[in-house]
C-alpha cells in the first residue's frame, strides 16, 4: 500500500475516533490534513468574530513548512496515537 492510500484509509478511521477527542488533537489532524491534501495554506487568515475558522486556519499554518508527505506520515502517526488512547481509555 502507498503513502496515499494509507493516509486516505486513516482518513477514514479519523472520522470514528471517539466523541470525547480533544479540540486540540482535531485542530493538529485537520492542519496536517489539509497540508497533506492542499498544501501551504492558500487562503487570509479569518476574522476574529469566526473564532472556530481562526482555529483551523492557525493549525494549518501551524504545518505549514511540511512536505505533503510529511502531513500524511504526521496524520497518520496522529491516528494511530488517538486510536491507541482510546482503545487503552475504554
Amino acid at each position: 500500500m502507498g503513502l496515499k492510500e494509507e493516509f486516505e484509509e486513516y482518513a477514514e478511521k479519523a472520522k470514528t475516533l471517539p466523541e470525547n477527542t480533544t479540540n486540540d488533537d482535531k485542530l493538529i489532524l485537520y492542519g496536517l490534513f489539509k497540508q497533506a491534501t492542499v498544501g501551504p495554506v492558500n487562503t487570509s487568515r479569518p476574522g476574529m468574530f469566526n473564532m472556530k475558522e481562526k482555529y483551523k486556519w492557525d493549525a494549518w499554518k501551524a504545518v505549514e513548512g511540511k512536505s505533503k508527505e510529511e502531513a500524511m506520515n504526521d496524520y497518520i502517526t496522529k491516528v494511530k496515537q488517538l486510536q491507541e488512547a482510546a482503545a487503552a481509555s475504554s
